[in-house]
Formats: C-alpha cells, sequence, structure tokens
C-alpha cells in the first residue's frame, strides 16, 4: 500500500466567515462535535483528532486560553482550528506534545495557506504569525512556500503497510532482526518462560491498563525526566479519558506481553477504518538481555496479519533506527508559519541567518520564527 494521500486543492480561494468562540465550546454544542468530526473525516479521519477526543486533551491539558475557530461560507463550515495565543501577536495551532498533529480539521479542497492567511487577516486581530505545527502530508499536501509563509521540516515518521502474510512480510526483514528474535524466543522457552500476548478492547480494561501502562514507565528513564504516565498526572488523566472513549466505538486497543504473568511491555494504540496508531510504547527497562519491546511488536504483527483487518499500522512519532528494522517507509511531517506580510519573513530569514553565523541558540517557542512543539 502506497501512503494515502489527497491531490493538492483544486477549488479557488473561498471567501470564509469565522466566528471565534471559547475552546470548550467544542463540547458543550453536539452541532459543533458533528461539524468537526464531518470535516475529520474529509482529511485522515484521525482518531486523536476526532471531536471528542480533542475535548479530552482540552480538559486534561489545555491551558484554559484556548479558542474555537469556526470558518463558514454561507451556511456551510469548511473548517475549524483549535489555537492558543503565543503572546498579544502571535497565535499557533493546540499542540500538547501527546497529540501527533495540530488540531484542525477542514474541507478537502481548500489550501491549508489560504485557510492560515484568513484566519491571520480576521478573527485573530493584529495578529503578526500564526503556526499550523506538525501536519501530516497525507492530512495536507506540502505546498511551495509563497513570499508571505515557511514550510519547515518537523521529523521524518514511519508506517507498515500490512499487505498479504506476515511470513512474506518477515522474510522482507533484515538477517539480524530474524535471528535475533528467534534467538530471544528459543532463550524463553529452554527456561520455561510463557509467552502471552493480550489485546485488550473492553471499556472496563483501560484505566487499569493505563495504570499498569504507568507503573512500568515509572520504573524507566522517564521518571527520571518526570515525562511517565500517572493516573493522577494530565497525561495519565488523558490517555484513560482517550481509551475508554474511544472504547465506547471499538477503536481503543491496548496490547501487553508477558512473560507468564508478568508484564513486559505494552502499547497504546487507537484503531479506525483499518488503521492502527501506536500512540505510546514502554517496555519493563529491568530486562537486559531480552527485547521485550521487540517481542511484543512481532507477536502484534503476526496477530495483525493474521486477522487481516487492520491495513496499515502508523507511528506518527520520530524515525528511529529500530523503526527501519520494521519498515522501509517514511514521510515528512512539517509545520507551516503564516506571516503577516512578506516582509516579516524576509526579516525573520535574515536574523535566522545571523544567528546561525554567530553561533548564538536562537529561542524554540517563538513563531512566526520557529514553530515547534514542547517536548513530551
Amino acid at each position: 500500500m502506497t501512503t494515502p494521500s489527497f491531490a493538492p486543492p483544486t477549488l479557488p480561494s473561498l471567501r470564509i466567515d469565522w466566528s471565534n468562540l471559547p475552546g470548550l465550546s467544542l463540547e458543550k454544542d453536539p452541532a459543533l462535535l458533528a461539524h468537526w468530526d464531518r470535516l475529520n473525516a474529509a482529511r485522515g479521519d484521525l482518531p486523536f483528532l476526532a471531536g471528542r477526543a480533542v475535548c479530552t486533551a482540552l480538559r486534561t491539558l489545555g491551558q484554559g486560553k484556548e479558542r474555537l475557530l469556526i470558518g463558514s461560507h454561507g451556511a456551510d463550515v469548511v473548517a475549524m482550528f483549535m489555537l492558543l495565543p503565543q503572546d498579544k501577536l502571535r497565535w499557533q495551532t493546540f499542540q500538547p506534545s501527546q497529540v501527533p498533529l495540530g488540531a484542525w480539521v477542514a474541507i478537502r479542497d481548500v489550501c491549508l495557506q489560504d485557510l492560515a492567511r484568513s484566519l491571520l487577516r480576521g478573527p485573530l486581530g493584529f495578529c503578526l504569525g500564526l503556526s499550523i505545527t506538525q501536519i501530516d502530508p497525507v492530512v495536507a499536501p506540502r505546498m511551495p512556500d509563497a513570499p508571505d509563509n515557511l514550510h519547515s521540516d518537523y521529523i521524518d515518521t514511519g508506517w507498515i503497510d500490512l499487505l498479504g502474510s506476515f511470513d512474506a512480510y518477515w522474510s522482507a526483514r533484515g538477517k539480524n532482526l530474524r535471528q535475533n528474535m528467534r534467538k530471544q524466543r528459543v532463550k524463553l522457552a529452554a527456561d520455561g518462560v510463557k509467552l502471552t500476548l493480550r489485546v485488550l478492547r473492553d471499556h472496563a480494561d483501560m484505566a487499569p491498563a493505563v495504570a499498569r501502562y504507568g507503573r512500568l514507565e515509572s520504573a524507566g528513564w522517564k521518571a527520571q525526566h518526570g515525562t511517565a504516565i500517572h493516573p493522577d498526572n494530565a497525561q495519565g488523566r488523558y490517555y484513560r479519558e482517550l481509551l475508554e472513549q474511544a472504547s465506547l466505538s471499538g477503536e481503543a486497543v491496548v496490547y501487553e506481553y508477558l512473560f507468564d504473568e508478568r508484564v513486559v511491555a505494552m502499547n497504546l494504540c487507537l484503531q479506525r477504518k483499518g488503521v492502527l496508531i501506536v500512540l505510546k510504547t514502554t517496555y519493563d527497562e529491568s530486562i537486559q538481555s531480552l527485547s521485550p519491546a521487540f517481542l511484543l511488536r512481532e507477536a502484534e504483527l503476526q496477530e495483525l496479519f493474521a486477522q487481516g483487518q487492520i491495513r496499515r499500522l502508523e507511528y506518527f512519532g520520530r524515525l528511529m533506527d529500530w523503526h527501519t528494522k520494521w519498515t522501509e517507509h517514511k514521510r515528512t511531517l512539517y509545520h507551516l508559519t503564516q506571516y503577516r506580510w512578506p516582509l516579516l519573513k524576509r526579516l525573520t530569514q535574515a536574523r535566522r541567518r545571523t544567528t546561525d553565523a554567530t553561533g548564538e541558540v536562537a529561542t524554540t517557542n517563538s513563531p512566526p520564527t520557529d514553530p515547534t512543539r514542547p517536548s513530551e
């Protein structure tokens, strides 16, 4: 399967009228939720950008300053953006680190650049820069830079097409990976360790699963950096509520890998229409001589190929060396920075060249110069 993509927009620029509402208006108005989900379905239909998923992120990870921008063409709602002010003159998409892409949805045939220009010159007041962060080219094809905007690379990310049989897929992997996995399974069998892949989908299983995930992650390096999931912290509440909500429509999946009765690796996932998205992965870091996360991934893929319901597995995270052992596919997520005037873009680029020449470190949270999201 090739990367799904949309053709570049073909319609002329639309005249769009914008409404500016508090962010949580999305949760309070069923009609707004229906509009959001309709527009999400037009571009990617991503479960983590479903209306209620965005509301969950707002409640658990938001700052309370988010605004919902609703764009209408005549009687039709054609775009919706969840935006956050950076300061009095700059805005960016709502982008907590736990959400893979910036929070916006739109009809398929309107260009993102046109939407950004319309937003910047309309409902945001005197705004100098707008940053649309972490855009998937599957959702919005990357266009050439214009005099008043800049597209910049964010990360490469990978995916796996689940075509044919697992045996055919596995035979195409590198010899070292296949031998390493076989040796680990042989060793575990010789030691009498029972290997189990547990798949959880029920609503009642989600909260306990996230709690187990948190305990496993908190025992590793993320606990030292304060980024581990915990049932009582914001991201723990986010993942619990996200998975519980998704489970009601059969879109939440948690994979656990067990050595006997001991959970040694976990994946928190969402699925929709044949696509499985791995949101989070953790493993028992006290196990030094084995690779629990790799063993989980192998068993998970065997299960997915056997079921035949999932056609593509998406990561959305930064492409790492270990990803390349499992897939040869990659694409580049990008940012779009829209400037009020072309002169601002030229001044920003001149300042950046000066900064690079002097070896100074530019600030990373200052769109329109650098549209970055906080690191997890």
